[in-house]
């Protein structure tokens, strides 16, 4: 009889347990920790991502607005964060420290080679959105100073106040790069700027340039114009998840997920998302979300 009373106890024990490792507390799914730069379309894409796993049945730690490019990944390389959505010219440049390529495939050969082979991380597929970079001015100073393309800079900064914002003076990719590449640009001043006032900035008189990215929603405005890239500086900026490769060998889905999405993004939609948030003053969260709903990704 004791016998029976102990493989009777085992037995419940024992298929409680189960249960309980089945349910995994609801889904059966791992926790992943979503990260994003500290800009309006790093916290879209972030959203979007964070979203569309929770449909899946993920439980989702949002670690959004992390800060510039080398924060966030020296999170995804520390496993603080498991994927956040990165540049291809900025992988390049900025973490590998290989010269500037113009060909959109080389670039994402290259970082995706490079990430794999140093830090064991992996670029999913791109999007078809090319954020590159670029420099803006107003319209009334475009006229004024007949200034139209960067190449023109050089002699014209010593008149002109530089709205620069975080990281920019001192990466390869940024004025440091420019000044080697286009000639020095000794702007009458620089001042730094958050990324959400920048084009205000010019707008208001403060300044009379900064830094534009060509996915940008202010870009709209006819008072603004980006200079033209006349000598090819920049290379292509397509945006991308960058997962760390053990997660996503263990857990080939979620690439699928965050793939569905880069898949349905372009420059037009890009830029469109990101005004939604910097002219019409949506929330981000909000606007990933309806994005999502539109695209029959989020239930």
């Amino acid at each position: 009889m004791k016998t029976k009373w102990m493989t009777l106890a085992t037995l419940i024990i024992s298929t409680a347990l189960l249960l309980s490792a089945c349910s995994g507390g609801g889904s059966g799914k791992a926790v992943v920790k979503v990260g994003s730069k500290n800009f309006t379309e790093s916290l879209i894409l972030g959203e979007m991502y964070a979203l569309a796993l929770e449909n899946k049945g993920y439980k989702v730690e949002r670690k959004l607005n992390l800060g510039g490019t080398l924060v966030a990944h020296e999170a995804l390389k520390k496993g603080d964060i498991d994927f956040y959505p990165e540049y291809t010219g900025t992988g390049l440049i900025n973490v590998l420290e290989l010269p500037p390529q113009s060909d959109a495939q080389v670039v994402y050969d290259a970082v995706s080679n490079g990430y794999k082979e140093k830090f064991n991380l992996i670029w999913l597929e791109p999007t078809d959105a090319n954020d590159s970079q670029g420099l803006v001015t107003t319209k009334a100073i475009a006229e004024k100073y007949n200034l139209y393309k960067i190449s023109d800079l050089p002699k014209l900064a010593p008149e002109l106040n530089l709205a620069a914002v975080p990281e920019f003076e001192e990466r390869e990719d940024g004025l440091k790069g420019l000044n080697a590449f286009y000639g020095k640009m000794d702007f009458k001043s620089i001042k730094l700027f958050d990324y959400g006032i920048k084009y205000r900035v010019i707008l208001d008189g403060e300044a009379d340039v900064t830094v534009g990215f060509t996915t940008d929603g202010d870009l709209t405005n006819s008072d603004l114009v980006l200079l033209e890239d006349d000598g090819k500086f920049w290379p292509p900026y397509f945006v991308a998840p960058v997962i760390r490769g053990e997660l996503n060998e263990k857990d080939p889905e979620i690439a699928k997920v965050l793939n569905e999405i880069s898949a349905k993004l372009d420059n037009t939609t890009v830029q469109k998302l990101n005004a939604q948030v910097d002219i019409d003053k949506k929330e981000y969260a909000d606007v990933a979300k309806a994005f999502l709903q539109d695209q029959g990704l989020l239930k």
